[in-house]
């Protein structure tokens, strides 16, 4: 738009039928003070439209105006006079030459096109359909997943946490799973302290799987590594592999773990894991599911293939441990697996506590109740009944949560 708009201007200037340094007389005045005097020496009628005059050199053009940066070196007329219509300005000239007994003024035609005008009606549509075509990419860029370009659809979503941006969760405020914690936060010892353990020859392993029922605290758990390790953290769901295109959630796979071999040492985390790891062979009665089979493969190389990925850690999530295939759960890709069950009674006791403590609670309120009536409840379950207590006493003009079955009895 900016180059159209420079060219108009600059076509303007250069090109214009008229110019604006010439200054424009009336045919009286040509008449009266330079035709019939013999001072004129050419006419030149440009399109039939304007008349540019041009004096003799001998006659003094004191009056005449300074031309601007655009005309200079060029061959500006005069005057120039605006015609009506060239059979009577050519009647005009012929009567003055006779009357005052004039040699004969020279009078050319010019026919000067415009070559911008008559290619404006070209321009302007062929404008109006790459900017449609602009914005419809960006509309397809959009619903592809963003990016600033159509190729980006092959790269990774990856979620990355850093030093600046790290999310506020600690292993302190996860209660309960205590066996499960000690297990994450060897990786995090780990990449804090890597001597230690490489002095005594042993290695991390390469990725660990958190296995369990919804609302135990597997991505809760995840959330509280990329809060505690002091290395980059990319989060990634397993959804955000599928995509309709083919090869796209290979492509996405391998710019995850190139993004991550160059921020090693590194954790991935992939949430519902199951979404691309289903097992390899089956449910193609219907229809074709080779391009989720394509991402696992890529998937299984990337973790443990020709490649050695040094300092990349995996970590993933899943409550559909049944589907998943066989490969990708042996040794050297998914070493550990973690299983995180329904809290037991002393660990539902902690849960209550944690929550309990951000909403403004009675002191009659007995955590031991509570937990022995909420048995098989996950740890999401817990929170949500706090939080609807909470909801509760607001509702009916109270600044904190009160036993209600203790009130009924009073």
């Amino acid at each position: 738009m900016l180059f159209l708009g420079l060219l108009i201007i600059f076509g303007f200037y250069f090109f214009g039928q008229t110019n604006s340094s010439t200054q424009v007389i009336t045919w009286q005045q040509l008449e009266e003070k330079y035709l019939q005097k013999g001072q004129v020496e050419s006419i030149e009628i440009i399109n039939k439209k304007i008349a540019n005059v041009y004096l003799k050199d001998s006659v003094n053009k004191a009056d005449e105006k300074d031309t601007g940066i655009f005309d200079q070196g060029l061959n500006n007329p005069d005057y120039q006079y605006t015609l009506g219509s060239v059979e009577t300005f050519e009647d005009k000239v012929q009567k003055a030459e006779a009357e005052y007994n004039l040699s004969p003024v020279n009078v050319s035609y010019v026919y000067r096109t415009n070559w911008l005008e008559n290619l404006l009606p070209w321009l302007l549509p062929i404008f109006l359909i790459v900017l449609f075509f602009y914005f419809m990419r960006k509309r397809a860029q959009q619903s592809m997943g963003g990016g600033n370009n159509i190729f980006s659809i092959g790269k990774s979503k990856a979620k990355i946490y850093d030093e600046t941006n790290k999310p506020s969760v600690r292993f302190k405020d996860i209660a309960g799973l205590d066996e499960a914690k000690t297990e994450v936060q060897e990786v995090v010892h780990y990449l804090r302290d890597t001597r230690k353990y490489e002095a005594v020859g042993a290695k991390i392993p390469k990725g660990m799987l958190l296995v369990g029922p919804p609302g135990t605290g597997k991505t809760m758990m995840a959330k509280a590594v990329a809060g505690e390790a002091n290395v980059p953290f990319l989060s990634m769901s397993g959804s955000d592999f599928v995509e309709m295109f083919v090869g796209v959630g290979a492509s996405r796979v391998r710019n995850l773990f190139k993004q991550a071999k160059e921020k090693a040492p590194c954790i991935i985390f992939i949430d519902e894991i199951d979404a691309i790891g289903r097992s390899r062979g089956k449910a193609k009665s219907m229809q074709s599911n080779d391009e989720q089979e394509n991402t696992l493969n890529q998937l299984l190389q990337a973790l443990d293939g020709f490649e050695t990925n040094s300092g990349v850690i995996v970590m993933a999530a899943t409550n559909r441990r049944d589907v998943l295939d066989k490969a990708l759960l042996r040794p050297g890709r998914f070493d550990r697996e973690i299983y995180l069950d329904l809290p037991n009674l002393e660990e539902r006791k902690a849960i209550f506590k944690v929550h309990l403590d951000t909403i403004n609670v009675k002191n009659d309120i007995e955590v031991n109740i509570l937990a022995a009536q909420t048995a098989g409840f996950a740890g999401a379950n817990i929170a949500n009944i706090c939080n609807e207590a909470a909801l509760m006493a607001a509702r009916n003009e109270r600044d904190y949560v009160i036993n209600s079955s203790c009130e009924l009895k009073g």
